[in-house]
């Protein structure tokens, strides 16, 4: 194995990079479900989240093979990149020629045989997502700030692509929805492989693919119990009806904007593996939790206001929305000692993946935790939505609790493992002062939601960006370490502005 050199990345900087891209991608992101929940029945939009639980299950392998090739890129194995990138374009090829012929089955089983153009469509999509895992896990190991970049780019085209085709009925929503995702994800490819150019010219090494698969073994185990763990949302399709997933739907897309706050720290799993640093652990911790606390906490205020910035239909769906802000906020620390858990793990050190010492390794225990997981969620889900008769909010709540209990219980796992992994120094006078500022900052927005009422979609972001402000003036001067961590960002963003001017 070639020494393995400082890798230069900046922890703080690209965190902050992928994140601020992410939170714009927040007002982009309810601007096209804005734009589909608008000009779709609560049964369409329902088609539409099922439609990305059918792509799932065919797109399941393709975090497989970029799994291990991060981690060899980061190491600064030759050809590692463009192997990854080859070998995942492979596997979208054989997932695509097993998704066409199961397609008329898969639309009848599921009773939309009418949608079957929508679900056709997707297939581009197949060959798209496995792309983008390997550029984007390449990217990862070396330029993480990258990645925010791209993100933009999609983002922002998918809303202007969608504004034409569903706004301007120039196809029916959900084809308009489809195309103008499945054109954003090509523009992001673009923009990735021009960043690739210098690894795409060095030799494929094929003997990392046959490490990889050795490795894959255990991540194919993960990923099928990843997907048999969202059967529940197959089954709320199927037994609690369109109506019961689409609000579960709109009330995922409210609350994953809280998992955003984990991306402060994507950076540090690549940071882990080229360079051991307990600081940087703790560092990010304070990082996310800054954030998720206060998103969280906003999130448990006004749910039902944010629910109706998709359609005032879904207003009524906020108690789901309450329990997956939790939810979401679990998530969120469950991804963050992911990242040091896998950062840690030294299994694969010398370019070689020994099945025997992975199956004994905490990797292929974090790879089990889904299918405990399954066993926690699939039987009571399944009980529930067959042996009681329940509206599409308590079918959709009954499954968010269900699912809720399962995670919490798969982060305790999580943790206890990797504190025995590394000595991790908790912040807890910083969170103190994050939950007391948020705690604040919620009263605040109550209060004004009270006096205004706002009912508008303009706002209700304004009242969002009010409680924002709120809470980081508070915190700043509550807490050394926040003025601290922003002048540091500044100071980052300054140096990387002065190299592109020189």
């Amino acid at each position: 194995m070639p020494p393995v050199s400082k890798n230069g990345i900046r922890v703080q900087y690209s965190g902050f990079i992928i994140f601020a891209a992410r939170i714009i991608s927040v007002a982009t992101g309810l601007a096209f479900q804005y734009m589909i929940a608008r000009s779709t029945s609560q049964a369409e939009y329902g088609v539409w989240f099922n439609v990305n639980d059918v792509l799932a299950y065919f797109t399941i392998l393709a975090g497989i093979m970029p799994f291990w090739a991060m981690r060899f890129v980061a190491r600064n194995e030759k050809g590692a990149a463009k192997t990854g990138v080859l070998a995942n374009l492979a596997i979208s090829m054989a997932a695509t020629l097993i998704y066409l012929p199961l397609l008329p089955l898969i639309t009848s089983a599921l009773g939309v045989r009418e949608y079957i153009s929508i679900y056709m469509i997707i297939t581009v999509q197949i060959i798209e997502l496995h792309l983008l895992n390997a550029f984007e896990a390449n990217l990862r190991a070396k330029k993480p700030q990258t990645l925010g970049y791209g993100l933009l780019i999609a983002e922002i085209l998918k809303v202007l692509l969608g504004y034409m085709l569903i706004f301007g009925k120039i196809l029916t929503p959900l084809e308009g929805a489809v195309i103008s995702l499945t054109l954003a994800i090509a523009a992001q490819i673009i923009y990735y492989l021009k960043l690739h150019v210098e690894d795409l010219k060095q030799n494929v090494n094929w003997a990392y693919v046959k490490e990889w698969v050795k490795g894959s073994i255990a991540n194919i185990y993960n990923v099928l119990g990843q997907q048999i763990a969202a059967f529940i949302f197959i089954m709320l399709f199927t037994y609690g009806g369109e109506n019961a997933r689409s609000n579960y739907g709109a009330a995922a897309q409210i609350a994953n904007i809280i998992t955003y706050s984990s991306f402060l720290a994507f950076a540090l799993y690549p940071k882990l593996l080229a360079e051991k640093s307990s600081s940087d652990i703790t560092t990010s911790i304070k990082t996310v939790l800054m954030f998720a606390i206060p998103m969280t906490a906003g999130a448990l205020t006004l749910p039902d206001l944010y629910l109706t910035i998709l359609k005032e239909e879904y207003r009524t769906a906020w108690p789901v929305l309450m329990v997956l802000a939790v939810d979401s906020f679990v998530m969120t620390i469950s991804s963050l000692f992911s990242f040091v858990l896998f950062g840690l793990e030294r299994i694969d050190e010398e370019a070689k993946i020994p099945f025997r010492k992975l199956v004994k390794s905490r990797l292929f225990v974090v790879f089990s935790l889904p299918y405990i997981h399954s066993a926690i969620t699939i039987p009571p889900t399944y009980c529930v939505l067959t042996s009681y008769t329940l509206g599409p909010i308590q079918s959709a709540l009954a499954v968010a609790i269900i699912n809720s209990t399962a995670r919490f219980t798969m982060f305790i796992i999580l943790y206890s493992m990797v504190h025995k992994m590394a000595k991790i120094e908790i912040p807890w006078k910083n969170i103190a002062k994050y939950v007391f500022a948020s705690i604040i900052m919620s009263g605040v927005l109550f209060l004004t939601k009270k006096a205004l009422e706002p009912t508008r979609v303009h706002q209700i972001l304004g009242l969002t960006a009010l409680g924002g402000i709120f809470y980081l003036a508070l915190l700043s001067a509550i807490d050394t370490d926040t003025k601290m961590l922003m002048k540091t960002v500044w100071r980052e963003i300054k140096t990387t502005i002065g190299h592109v001017k020189v």
